[in-house]
């Protein structure tokens, strides 16, 4: 019964979580359900066990595969091994890129932050770019100013999706803008606005979501939260009163 009572809540698990193909889903529900009625009622009827008995271990089979299923599916926080990296050409970059930062910790998102330079330390640049993915990596989300190589050397020497954020220094960072976005086929930098390292971190998350419910519920948590800043601004403004204001 233990056994019973978990692969009952495994498959319910696994059902909430995606992790099985959608057709096959409710009969396996309802054949796991029917063997562990099937398991339990030959105990008791063959005075093997009491109803107690079988109901405790169907319990005790139960809350362990649950209690295993969250720490495998939040593994990432008890590990701590970072999946995503904040790349930028110096730590005068941070002000900006703490914003991408805040985000990932509040959506519980391991990360790293790192200060490498594509034109000062080119070798350390091609060591971590070569070295991501083996590490556990999944996206990599680099900062650069001026003529702004860095987003563009380490997605050319890596698969992993990369994310380019232009920092505001001469020209009004148009500059950085136009030689992260302008890169050669087969070599492409998901580029976001200008210091918008926010947008850098959200669109991280949003790839980290398509293999992850827990971070897809995240996403989906922010985003409603941006409507209802909305929402509450157009509150704020119904009560602003004009003489000739008509709302």
């Amino acid at each position: 019964m233990v056994a019973a009572g978990a692969m009952v809540v495994l498959v319910f698990l696994m059902s909430i979580y995606r992790l099985m193909l959608t057709p096959y889903i409710f009969p396996l529900q309802i054949a796991i359900i029917l063997l562990a009625g099937l398991v339990g009622s030959s105990r008791i009827l063959l005075n093997r066990h009491t109803i107690g008995q079988v109901g405790a271990g169907f319990a005790l089979g139960a809350m362990c595969c649950g209690f295993l299923f969250f720490l495998f599916n939040h593994r990432h926080i008890f590990i701590m091994k970072p999946i995503v990296s904040i790349i930028m050409g110096s730590t005068s970059d941070l002000p900006i890129m703490e914003k991408a930062a805040k985000l990932l910790d509040e959506c519980e998102i391991p990360f790293e932050m790192l200060a490498l330079s594509a034109h000062r330390t080119p070798a350390e640049v091609e060591e971590f770019a070569k070295n991501a993915r083996s590490r556990g990596i999944k996206v990599i989300i680099a900062a650069a100013g001026m003529a702004a190589h860095l987003p563009g050397v380490i997605a050319s020497m890596t698969t992993l999706p990369v994310i380019g954020v232009p920092i505001k220094s001469g020209m009004e960072g148009l500059d950085a803008l136009l030689a992260i976005v302008q890169m050669p086929p087969g070599i492409p930098v998901a580029t976001v606005g200008i210091n918008a390292a926010l947008n850098a971190a959200i669109l991280a998350t949003q790839i980290l979501a398509l293999g992850d419910e827990t971070v897809a519920s995240k996403v989906e948590k922010y985003k409603t939260g941006l409507t209802k800043k909305i929402v509450d601004a157009n509150q704020e403004l119904a009560s602003i009163k004009y003489k000739f204001k008509t709302n």
